[in-house]
C-alpha cells in the first residue's frame, strides 16, 4: 500500500508539477503525461511510474495500481496540486508543467518522500469542442 501511495502521490505530484506562461490557453497541458517518481527518504520503494491524464486542468489517473485514488488540478501557469489515496495512506505532490516536462516534489505523511519528474506523451487527449 505505502508503494501505490507513493506512487499516485508522486504522479500526483507530477501531475502538480507543471509550470506555464501566466498568458497560457486553458487546456494547454491536456494530454497523457508520464510521470516518474524516486523515493528520497523513508520506507517507500525506490522509483514508481505512472500515466496521468490533463484535461481542462483536472488531473485523473490512467495507469497505476489498483485502489489508488488521484485529484487535483493544473493552473493555467502550470502549477500543480495532487491529492493523493489508497485506503487509510494519504499524500500530496506539488510542482510545476512548462513546455511538455515538469517536475516538483511528494510526501506520504511522514513515511516517505522525493521528487518526480514528467513528460508529456505524443497521443494527446481530445479537446472538447
Amino acid at each position: 500500500m505505502i508503494k501505490l501511495v507513493a506512487a499516485a502521490a508522486l504522479a500526483a505530484g507530477l501531475s502538480s508539477a507543471v509550470s506555464l506562461s501566466a498568458h497560457a490557453e486553458p487546456g494547454a497541458n491536456n494530454g497523457t503525461w508520464s510521470v516518474e517518481l524516486v523515493t528520497e527518504s523513508g520506507l517507500c520503494s525506490a522509483r514508481y511510474s505512472y500515466a496521468l491524464a490533463i484535461r481542462q486542468g483536472q488531473v485523473q489517473l490512467v495507469s497505476g495500481e489498483a485502489g489508488a485514488r488521484v485529484s487535483g488540478h493544473v493552473g493555467a501557469d502550470g502549477s500543480v496540486g495532487l491529492a493523493v489515496s489508497n485506503g487509510t495512506a494519504s499524500g500530496t505532490g506539488t510542482g510545476r508543467l512548462q513546455a511538455g516536462t515538469g517536475s516538483g516534489t511528494w510526501k506520504v505523511a511522514s513515511l516517505c518522500s522525493g521528487r518526480w519528474t514528467a513528460r508529456r506523451r505524443n497521443d494527446r487527449t481530445a479537446q472538447a469542442d
